[in-house]
């Protein structure tokens, strides 16, 4: 398996940006599906973005669509979030996860088998 590990959260204002990274060591991360999740306290691990591993397809949650930007540097295995206009309801546990091509659609959760400790991002209102 692949380990990850994510950084760049914080505390910022609504309408705030924040670039979240992952970085992964121990595998081919150019084929690896990387994706970004979100946990609330209380409620379930929620998709945010997907990237297959040529970084050409992305994939969106409808909440992150026009905000949110997944990327990834192959060559600096790591992948990237870039959060803009944030909002109260974003706020979370940010999950890098990681998982092997075409196991799965990149927004479900069993498309991946490593994941990242993650890294607190609260949008103050």
């Amino acid at each position: 398996q692949v380990q990850l590990v994510e950084s760049g959260g914080g505390l910022v204002q609504t309408g705030g940006s924040l670039r979240l990274s992952c970085a992964a060591s121990g595998g081919t991360f150019s084929s690896y599906t990387m994706g970004w999740f979100r946990q609330a306290p209380g409620k379930e691990r929620d998709f945010v973005a997907g990237i297959l591993g040529s970084g050409r397809s992305t994939v969106y949650a409808d909440s992150a669509k026009g905000r949110f930007t997944i990327s990834r540097d192959n060559a600096k295995n790591t992948v990237y979030l870039q959060m803009n206009s944030l909002k109260p309801e974003d706020t979370g546990v940010y999950y890098c996860a990681a998982g092997p091509a075409g196991k799965g659609w990149p927004a479900e959760l069993r498309s991946y088998d490593s994941w990242g400790q993650g890294t607190q991002v609260t949008v103050s209102s």
